[in-house]
């Protein structure tokens, strides 16, 4: 047996389990492997440190990303609305809410709402459109009577399939002239800024306490 590799292998487990803290990685074997993968990708590339707008008067990066983030989020909601533009859908939502019913199947109302990252009185209105248009069905819960269970009808299906070409083409153009490789990486990325965020906006945590809390309860250290 090769004592040293076994002493190497062990030692990275020890750095792994320090460096996720925060649980940015799945606590198991297939979070280990991703973490590794990640710290080889970032010290195989050795770049420098890339530019950003103002970085020179001692912007952040934070909130470069912050805003690159809300940048591509508006082009992609513009080429969405070119997608719909000669359809009855009456925003993206309407097509993303069907997509997941489509993908994932039938869900209660909350459920539906959540996996939109949407407030429920938003949610509850794209649900309500959705009714009226009879792209969705509901039916009781088998569980709890006071619940609803959606799920996408033919008609639905059929209004999605008329648009998906479009559809396609316009998540294709959002990802733009990234490479296949830049694409993964960046997929990793913000699967791991959503495992972040997803378990504090699942707490509907009250908007005057949301920061207070968030900085109270994790550290922002590299």
């Amino acid at each position: 047996m090769n004592y040293r590799m076994t002493k190497e292998v062990i030692d990275l487990l020890e750095q792994f389990e320090i460096e996720n803290t925060e649980s940015y990685y799945p606590a198991n074997i297939s979070g280990f492997k991703e973490w590794l993968c990640d710290k080889s990708s970032f010290e195989n590339k050795q770049k420098e440190e890339p530019y950003w707008e103002g970085k020179e008067n001692g912007r952040t990066p934070e909130s470069a990303i912050s805003t690159l983030l809300v940048h591509v989020n508006r082009y992609a909601k513009t080429y969405s609305k070119s997608a719909i533009s000669d359809s009855d859908f009456t925003t993206q939502e309407d097509f993303i809410y069907l997509i997941n019913l489509k993908a994932f199947g039938k869900m209660t109302k909350m459920e539906l709402i959540k996996k939109n990252i949407h407030d429920k009185p938003v949610g509850m209105l794209i649900i309500t459109r959705l009714l009226k248009q009879g792209w969705i069905e509901q039916a009781e819960s088998d569980i709890d009577k006071r619940n609803k269970i959606i799920s996408i009808s033919e008609k639905g299906k059929e209004a999605l399939e008329r648009q998906m070409k479009k559809i396609r083409e316009a998540t294709d153009i959002v990802a733009g002239n990234l490479t296949y490789h830049e694409k993964m990486e960046l997929i990793r990325i913000l699967n791991k800024l959503d495992r972040f965020h997803y378990p504090i906006f699942s707490r509907n945590i009250d908007s005057k306490d949301l920061i207070k809390t968030v900085y109270e309860e994790y550290s922002f250290k590299n």
